[in-house]
């Protein structure tokens, strides 16, 4: 996979796959990109990314096509679809899946892959907007070794944390554990910094105090000073967290495992979008505390 040899094409360019493409366009790929929604896409094009007008002719130019879409049933119309990846895709391309998304649904696009003579990954992301904009995301990975081997260096252009889990949808499985660990942290986090507010303390104080310790987390330190400010902006959409949530509680569910901290997350965020809060990030939870 080198810069100037390898095309490059990537489908969805909402918060975080501007970033993760621009990376990709700035390390010396050339990058053909598509999107629902064109005029998203007018500041890549400037800078030199081809814009292709369907997801079909997108397919039949690249060598790597990376995908970072909304929900399961996007997922499932781009690689499935009569115009989607699956069907006009090179042989001997690859196909990187970087939507949270089923695990159940990755092995799907994986079995009709190889059938196809295509080369399948499923890496779901963390990190959220400034992992993407920092290149500093973690990739959890399901599918082959050579695979993943293969396309490294296009993972090392968007992450630091980069991890072969296991075989076709493992990188979905260590998703959905990321995912109900971030639901609980996210509801302590929000009644912590409720907490001192209440308490009469300084939130920015007691942030810098507990952010370094044992409550340290990636949410603390990163959407506290957010939450602190009314900044309740999207790094991560509710409506695609409590998406998450939902794959996350079937799959447990699937499993046999009874998940009550998770229960309660998604139970608090629903209440959330019913309120009209659907589009602001996850740390706008903590409005629920006001």
């Amino acid at each position: 996979m080198k810069p100037g040899k390898t095309i490059v094409g990537f489908i969805g360019l909402g918060v975080m796959g501007q970033s993760m493409a621009a990376h990709i366009l700035n390390a010396g790929y050339k990058l053909h990109i598509y999107t629902r929604t064109k005029h998203k896409a007018e500041n890549i094009i400037s800078k030199g990314a081809v814009w292709e007008d369907s997801v079909s002719e997108l397919s039949t130019k690249c060598d790597v096509i990376i995908t970072i879409v909304g929900f399961p049933a996007d997922v499932e119309e781009v690689y499935l679809g009569d115009k989607g990846i699956l069907n006009h895709a090179k042989k001997e391309s690859i196909v990187i899946d970087m939507t949270t998304s089923s695990p159940d649904l990755a092995i799907k696009i994986d079995e009709i892959a190889k059938e196809k003579g295509i080369e399948s990954l499923d890496a779901p992301v963390s990190g959220g907007d400034l992992g993407a904009k920092n290149a500093t995301l973690s990739i959890m990975v399901g599918g082959d070794t050579k695979t993943f081997d293969k396309v490294l260096p296009l993972f090392e252009i968007m992450g630091k944390n980069i991890v072969l889990q296991g075989k076709s949808g493992a990188g979905q499985h260590t998703k959905m554990a990321n995912q109900i660990a971030i639901a609980s942290g996210m509801v302590a986090v929000c009644e912590a910094l409720a907490y001192a507010k209440k308490s009469g303390l300084d939130p920015k104080a007691v942030l810098k105090c507990i952010g370094p310790g044992a409550a340290g987390s990636w949410s603390l330190n990163n959407l506290g000073p957010r939450i602190i400010a009314g900044d309740f902006e999207p790094g991560f959409y509710i409506r695609h967290f409590i998406k998450d949530m939902n794959i996350a509680a079937a799959t447990s569910s699937d499993l046999g495992l009874k998940t009550p901290g998770l229960d309660l997350a998604l139970s608090l965020y629903k209440k959330m979008a019913e309120n009209g809060f659907e589009d602001k990030g996850t740390q706008a939870l903590y409005k629920m505390y006001q």
